[in-house]
């Protein structure tokens, strides 16, 4: 049979296996969806049960199939707004551990990709230190005496993955076009964003810049070790970088033995990403704790660079004013914030998602905190996002599963380990990335008054909207009719109460700042503006004192 047809064979045959895969789980979806595939009755206790067997199933699938495909999971596992939390918790734990492929292969692989420069490598291990699905690596040794491992791509890789990608574009558009499942969610964008990320990690160079950079960050931390790369060893299909050996940091027992304290090795991971986070905004996506290892120093190894995020600095910034509304438990400012980074859609009602965020605020927040707190926040996460108005971006559901590995990393290594204590001092200068400086308090106390005002101004609108839901069958309300005026009234009264509180506190703190300046003689200004504001506050506080009064007494309530 002519090489040609037979490689068309193949790929027709591997065509057939993944959409047979495909056509099952569509298959096994509809049968769940039907009540009478539950015997004895359809509970939401059996239907988790039932989703969670099912996304076994597909990690299995998605392993069986190979590197494309395993890329494809890790990359779903970050898209809690189109996956049911059970799914997405299943896929994130999806690592890839194949078969080694022949050392003769990998010899010849370097020979092709380094030509003449294979020279400089005067000794080769055959057995590799791991293998994956997009590759394996070799320890060597150069002719300089350079000790480096070699990260040889997998024979025939990409025309695999071309032919992978090409079969999860039509599975995007199938999917795309069932009336439910197609809902609120773009399947084929998503697979064009799957296919040219997983081709750009087809390319090696990328994931040298990627090391090169983290090496950059850390080069003044003694603390974290980073492998460098050697650039004239390194090509599209060939990595080469150090090789820095570590005790893998699960390894409480080897940690003890070495005379590593396992508690600063903790503080050491978490902290070490909070920086990536707060100062670079370039972190490590995928620090499972097989790419995490600890120097017999103590010092801390981060491989594996294909897997990577960034934060841009308007998000960045915005992430430092969610923190500021998180630590103050404003759960409407978090929505707003949420609103603005486009995680909400802005259509959409807030009031469930703000009642939702105050309870996760304050599970979160108050002491003493759980062990596993953003396991828990992720959780909950997921559930809200999913077959919502959500957008959450990927680098941020990268950013908490990172955390929460830290946070279980951190756990088994020290007890009394906590991801909230150690993030704390990180967090101060994220809430002030904007560049506010402690003279900025006047202008954001005052715009928060101007807020307090337009909130007053703006409330006639929001009840003609309200009256209007009501109307159009939006929403259902009970009114006792002999207290709606007064009801409505002890409620702009207590807005207008609220205001002038505001205004005073601020106006006050005013004059305390200019007290302690260089020209004192200006506290007179807020202490001027601040009497007829305080003379019109305690005239508030009287007149809701009397209606308090009139309500009590006998058929006030007729």
């Amino acid at each position: 049979m002519p090489p040609g047809l037979w490689l068309r064979l193949r790929n027709i045959g591997r065509a057939l296996r993944i959409w047979r895969a495909v056509l099952l789980l569509v298959a096994w979806l509809w049968w769940d969806g039907r009540a009478f595939s539950y015997p004895g009755g359809v509970t939401p206790e059996r239907r988790a049960r039932r989703q969670r067997r099912r996304a076994r199933w597909l990690t299995g699938q998605l392993l069986d199939f190979g590197s494309a495909f395993i890329k494809l999971g890790q990359l779903l596992s970050a898209r809690p707004d189109v996956l049911p939390a059970s799914w997405v918790e299943e896929l994130s734990r999806l690592q890839d551990s194949v078969p080694a492929f022949p050392f003769d292969t990998a010899q010849t692989l370097l020979e092709q990709e380094l030509g003449s420069r294979c020279a400089e490598i005067v000794d080769i291990e055959p057995e590799p230190l791991g293998a994956a699905s997009l590759a394996q690596v070799h320890r060597a040794s150069l002719r300089s005496g350079r000790q480096v491992v070699f990260k040889i791509q997998r024979p025939g890789l990409e025309r695999l993955f071309r032919l992978d990608l090409e079969v999860m574009q039509q599975v995007a558009v199938l999917l795309q076009r069932h009336p439910r499942w197609g809902a609120g969610r773009d399947w084929v964008s998503i697979a064009q964003e799957c296919r040219r990320v997983l081709l750009r990690e087809l390319d090696f160079r990328l994931e040298a810049e990627h090391a090169a950079r983290f090496r950059q960050q850390f080069l003044d931390d003694p603390g974290i070790r980073i492998p460098a790369v050697v650039w004239e060893l390194t090509t599209r299909r060939v990595l080469c970088l150090d090789y820095v050996p570590g005790i893998k940091i699960t390894d409480r027992q080897a940690i003890l033995e070495a005379g590593i304290d396992p508690a600063a090795v903790a503080e050491k991971g978490a902290a070490s990403y909070l920086q990536q986070l707060v100062r670079f905004g370039f972190f490590h996506a995928d620090p499972h704790p097989g790419n995490l290892a600890v120097a017999r120093d103590g010092a801390l190894i981060y491989y594996d660079f294909g897997m990577v995020g960034s934060l841009s600095q308007r998000l960045r910034s915005r992430l430092g004013r969610m923190v500021t509304a998180a630590a103050a438990r404003d759960a409407g400012g978090l929505v707003r914030e949420l609103q603005a980074a486009g995680v909400i859609a802005a259509d959409i009602d807030p009031g469930p998602v703000r009642r939702l965020v105050r309870v996760m605020l304050t599970e979160a927040l108050t002491p003493p905190f759980s062990a596993n707190v953003l396991e828990k926040l992720s959780g909950d996460l997921y559930d809200l996002v999913y077959g919502q108005p959500f957008r959450l971006p990927p680098e941020l559901i990268f950013v908490m599963r990172a955390l929460s590995t830290f946070e279980g990393v951190g756990r088994s290594l020290d007890p009394s380990f906590s991801l909230v204590a150690i993030a704390r001092p990180y967090l101060l200068p994220l809430m002030t990335a904007s560049g506010n400086s402690p003279n900025d308090l006047l202008n954001q106390l005052g715009r928060q008054a101007v807020e307090v005002g337009s909130r007053a101004l703006g409330l006639p609108q929001r009840l003609e909207e309200s009256l209007a839901r009501i109307e159009q069958g939006d929403l259902q309300v009970q009114i006792r009719a002999g207290e709606t005026d007064r009801l409505l009234r002890r409620l702009a009264l207590s807005q207008q109460s609220a205001g002038q509180a505001v205004l005073l506190g601020a106006l006050a703190v005013a004059a305390a700042l200019l007290a302690s300046s260089v020209r004192p003689a200006l506290t007179a200004v807020p202490l001027v503006l601040g009497l007829p504001v305080g003379l019109s506050w305690l005239k508030l506080q009287a007149r809701i004192k009397r209606d308090g009064r009139i309500d009590k007494l006998p058929g006030a309530g007729a």
